[in-house]
């Protein structure tokens, strides 16, 4: 990659991956599906040959967001294991809390999405950050981001028009700038949440001040949280890419290219978010699921711990997806 990049790019290593994937990386992730999950899983939402074609000369694959590390690592063995694609994956540089996280992260292909900044340098990082994934593309590379800045604490999975407009930075029309990406959206579902008690302290902490920030302990508590807890059942479904859905919006309504840059910007926010909510897996919660949730509660040790607050925020993360899947399907119908 070109210097220009030297802050954000992940290491090229080139006949070095394959060598580090099947030796090293990929039975540790291996083992990781066999003692935190009891199943993973990648599956398709439609036609398995038409997404297949819509993946093989890459594609950019946007995903809800659960987990700091997991969600992309294990899209990226599943995908480099059936189909010998290793996306690039973009993460905050938040989480490069020590050096040798921040190397072992960007030699795997993690390129640093930068955040905590002014709003003049935060510009000028997404024009950065747009060119060098515009570059990547325009190599045949994969990537994968998530749809959101952080992860959705109550699951609530809705994507950020400000994502796709750091995308979209540059010259062009907006519409054939998200077509160029090949945009495949994918439906990430955990049976079982490990971080879901801290999510639910997070929300608390947040509510009682609005003030309070995460700390880079706190990050690297849910780093090993998210890796080291059991997950039940998981569930990867990839979805089509969006750009037929995109051509046929503007055939009907042409009237679209017209409008505002945010406007333009939530009708490709709607789609991957209707993608994302039809592929969600729905798991059968028992009557030993409230045992679960209490114990979960249990967990959570804060000051001016509000139980009754945090228990309806634990049920509300698990009820989410399947509100979304309902009115995705309604709105099909």
């Amino acid at each position: 990659m070109k210097n220009d990049f030297k802050d954000i790019r992940a290491y090229r290593v080139g006949g070095l991956l394959p060598v580090t994937d099947f030796l090293i990386l990929f039975p540790l992730l291996q083992l990781l599906a066999w003692r935190r999950a009891k199943s993973l899983k990648l599956e398709f939402l439609g036609d398995k040959k038409v997404i297949e074609k819509d993946i093989q000369h890459g594609a950019f694959f946007i995903t809800n967001h659960r987990d700091i590390v997991m969600d992309a690592a294990w899209l990226s063995y599943l995908l480099r294991t059936r189909y010998f694609i290793r996306p690039f994956m973009g993460v905050g540089n938040n989480l490069f809390a020590k050096p040798w996280i921040e190397h072992f992260m960007r030699f795997n292909r993690c390129f640093a999405v930068k955040r905590g900044v002014g709003a003049h340098a935060q510009l000028e990082n997404s024009k950065e950050l747009s060119a060098y994934i515009r570059q990547l593309r325009d190599q045949g590379k994969s990537i994968w981001l998530a749809q959101r800045e952080g992860r959705a604490k109550d699951s609530n999975d809705l994507t950020q028009a400000s994502v796709l407009h750091m995308l979209t930075m540059g010259e062009g029309d907006l519409y054939e700038n998200i077509k160029a990406l090949n945009i495949c959206p994918v439906s990430i579902s955990y049976e079982f949440d490990p971080c879901d008690y801290l999510k639910a302290a997070e929300m608390q902490l947040k509510r009682d001040n609005p003030k309070w920030r995460k700390s880079k302990r706190d990050d690297v508590i849910s780093m090993k949280t998210g890796i080291n807890g059991y997950k039940g059942r998981v569930v990867y479904r990839l979805t089509p890419s969006i750009n037929p859905e995109i051509d046929a919006m503007l055939a009907e309504h042409p009237e679209y290219r017209e409008q505002s840059n945010h406007d333009q910007l939530q009708h490709i926010c709607d789609l991957i978010d209707r993608h994302i909510h039809l592929g969600y897996e729905l798991f059968e919660r028992g009557t030993e699921f409230d045992k679960y949730i209490e114990s979960r509660l249990a967990l959570i040790d804060i000051p001016n711990k509000d139980e009754v607050f945090l228990r309806e925020k634990l049920y509300e993360m698990y009820r989410f997806p399947e509100i979304n899947y309902r009115k995705a399907k309604e709105m099909c119908n």
